[in-house]
């Protein structure tokens, strides 16, 4: 059952980008947006927010990659991008716990703290 618009609570203002991904990141948005309302929206010139790199693989690395790529189904260079992805956030953690980042500066990004995304 939907909450009433009377019931939400009031979106706070947001000083930055960052402010309002800290917010929403410990939130939930069913106190503040009325989803029973929400409309499926289209964005076909969407652009992809992925940079293109150089990287230097040793052959029989690539080929094993490439294999366990085939035997899933799935492009090499998406299981790649899901096996860094798995890495990095694990490395995150694993930093985290130790304590190793006092500095409020090193933060790990959307897509290491959500742990797996697949693309």
């Amino acid at each position: 059952m939907a909450k009433s618009k009377r019931n939400l609570k009031p979106l706070p203002k947001f000083a930055t980008e960052a402010a309002e991904r800290r917010f929403w990141e410990t939130h939930d948005s069913v106190a503040y947006v009325d989803w029973s309302e929400a409309t499926v929206a289209s964005l076909p010139n969407l652009k992809p927010s992925t940079e293109t790199i150089s990287l230097r693989l040793p052959a029989p690395l690539l080929s094993d990659l490439k294999a366990l790529a085939n035997k899933r189904d799935v492009p090499y260079q998406s299981l790649l991008k899901v096996f860094v992805a798995d890495r990095v956030a694990e490395e995150w953690r694993s930093s985290q716990h130790r304590g190793v980042l006092s500095n409020k500066a090193l933060q790990p990004t959307a897509l290491a703290s959500r742990g797996k995304r697949r693309g």
